[in-house]
């Protein structure tokens, strides 16, 4: 049986969950990367490094969102295009894909680094914590297509019918990141500079796991020569907007926690910060892995007109965040000291500080998996402007004034409170859209 044929006639429940355990094993392994990082530099080189390399995470959020954004929106096409049987406009999409991205990220790459000093102080370094932060940024933007290749390619290659091989790929890149960490910093005693190595070879050999998709039989990615066309690349951009606008808010969110931080609690703020997003940026992919379950089998079957399987499938993605983000926001109340232990070499202050803030900013994980699936899933139906709507509303619209209003009312405590409220607004402006336009969901 063929993969169009297995998703168009498969139980959407096992269908689904055949989908959403690789993608959230996925994402989450690809977080861990970065949470990895972190414990190893807290562990190994210090307090002050770990706030550098937190300064200088924002540059995985642009790089990823650039691979989410070409990604997501080329794989919405060409799954749509599956879904219509026409699998010469699918391997153009795909190629369309790879070759802007590949595009795209040479071009910020160059920019970057030869902007590296003011890039990091506009991110919230200081002159303490800069050295770290180039040390880092350096490696990781020199070798940055790498993880991006990674990234696109998994995106492509679960649409394609294979999410274990993407789920496979990025098991080899954490578990090789995990042991190169180890050996770089506490045997060879490189400092951020190993940690910043490990990343990069382990993104390397991860994508050259991938890349044994292409000799699969059933695989339907294949290079062709004529691929170009404008109106493609517009659509792409288009699509893949709202995964531009989550990913790219992730770099704006953490840049303006830590200057807010940085003014209201001195490094001590910044360094507690670090350790929550650290734990954060995890669950954020977590949460991501349901929506990139939904997105091939919701745009295969917008694409098959099988509408009745399509709104079936966003019922089941909403009821799977609502029941992930209340035993997160659970766990995170009842265990906080426990998640930033791992933080070992912070100090108490440091600590307590982080562990208080968390259990307020875990409240917002009840609301943020609605969120992303209906951003999702309207992306994947070509719904883009109420997806992009959705996005900006929880990272900017809202985000940003609570940021600035809720410290200055209630005092610096407040800053933790930013991320719930931003997103419970959204998720009760979203039901009040549906119920008052349900055909939104079923056209």
């Amino acid at each position: 049986m063929t993969t169009m044929n297995l998703i168009e006639t498969r139980p959407l429940k096992p269908l689904f969950l055949s989908y959403l355990f690789p993608a959230m094993i996925g994402m989450l392994l690809m977080s861990v990367n970065i949470l990895v990082d972190g414990i190893f530099v807290s562990h190994g080189v210090g307090p002050t490094a770990l706030a550098g390399v937190n300064i200088a995470v924002p540059i995985f959020s642009i790089l990823l969102s650039i691979s989410l954004w070409i990604g997501m929106g080329g794989a919405t096409l060409y799954s749509i295009a599956l879904g219509r049987h026409n699998k010469e406009r699918a391997h153009k999409i795909f190629t369309l894909s790879f070759v802007t991205m590949l595009i795209v990220v040479v071009i910020l790459i160059i920019t970057l680094l030869l902007n590296l000093q003011d890039i990091a102080y506009i991110f919230g370094a200081n002159d303490s914590t800069y050295p770290y932060v180039k040390e880092y940024l350096f490696i990781i933007l020199l070798f940055g297509v790498f993880y991006t290749i990674e990234n696109l390619l998994s995106i492509f290659i679960r649409n394609d019918g294979n999410p274990k091989l993407a789920m496979a790929g990025l098991i080899t890149t954490s578990v090789l990141n995990i042991v190169l960490n180890y050996l770089f910093i506490f045997v060879l005693d490189y400092g951020v500079t190993g940690c910043a190595l490990a990343t990069v070879i382990s993104t390397m050999i991860g994508a050259a796991v991938l890349c044994f998709h292409f000799f699969r039989k059933q695989s339907e990615l294949k290079f062709v020569r004529k691929f170009f066309n404008w109106s493609d690349v517009k659509s792409v951009f288009a699509i893949g907007l709202p995964s531009f606008i989550v990913e790219a808010s992730v770099a704006v969110i953490v840049i303006l926690y830590n200057v807010t931080f940085l003014y209201y609690l001195g490094d001590n703020g910044v360094t507690a910060y670090a350790m929550v997003n650290y734990i954060h940026t995890v669950l954020l992919m977590m949460f991501y892995g349901i929506g990139m379950a939904l997105q091939p089998i919701v745009s295969y079957h917008y694409g098959a007109r099988l509408m009745k399987r399509v709104t079936a499938l966003l019922k089941i993605g909403i009821v799977t965040a609502l029941a992930f983000g209340f035993i997160i926001a659970v766990a995170a109340i009842l265990f906080p000291s426990q998640m930033m232990a791992v933080f070992g070499d912070s100090t108490m202050d440091v600590r307590q500080m982080a562990s208080q803030g968390f259990v307020y900013f875990a409240i917002g994980y009840i609301f943020l998996g609605i969120n992303m699936v209906f951003a999702e899933f309207f992306q994947s139906i070509e719904k883009t402007r109420l997806a992009t709507w959705i996005m900006l509303l929880r990272s900017i619209v809202l985000f940003v004034p609570a940021l600035i209003v809720l410290p200055i009312i209630f005092g610096a405590q407040a800053i933790w409170w930013t991320f719930p409220v931003a997103e419970s607004i959204t998720a009760l402006l979203i039901f009040y859209y549906v119920k008052k336009n349900p055909k939104v969901i079923s056209t």
